[in-house]
C-alpha cells in the first residue's frame, strides 16, 4: 500500500464524512470523536454513498436502508447489508487545521 494525501483536517466536519477520490477509489473520510477513519464510499448492500449517511461513534449508517458499518473494520452491524466494506489505514501528518489526512490505498483491488 502507498500513503496518499486525501484531504486536510480543515476539510472535515466536526463529526461526519466527506467523499474523496484517491487512486480511483471513492473513499468516505470520516471524522468522529474517536478519530479519523477511511472506508470505501459504497454500501455493500445498495451501492450508494456512505458519506451521505449519519455518523455515530465508530459507525456510519447507509442513508438508504439504514445498514450500519463499523468504521474500524468495515463489518456490517445491521441488515440488510451482510458484506463488509473495505477500510483503509489513516494517518494525520502535521498539526492544526492544515494537517494532512493520509490514507493507505491498496495498489490493486
Amino acid at each position: 500500500m502507498t500513503a496518499v494525501r486525501a484531504c486536510s483536517l480543515a476539510d472535515l466536519p466536526g463529526v461526519g464524512a466527506i467523499r474523496v477520490v484517491v487512486d480511483g477509489w471513492n473513499v468516505a473520510v470520516v471524522s468522529t470523536v474517536e478519530g479519523v477513519f477511511a472506508i470505501e464510499d459504497r454500501c455493500s448492500h445498495a451501492d450508494v454513498a456512505l458519506s451521505e449517511g449519519d455518523v455515530d461513534g465508530c459507525t456510519i449508517e447507509c442513508w438508504l436502508h439504514g445498514s450500519q458499518f463499523d468504521l474500524r473494520t468495515g463489518e456490517p452491524l445491521s441488515l440488510p447489508a451482510n458484506k463488509p466494506v473495505p477500510v483503509f489505514p489513516v494517518a494525520v501528518e502535521g498539526e492544526g487545521p492544515s494537517a494532512d489526512i493520509m490514507i493507505d490505498i491498496p495498489e490493486t483491488r
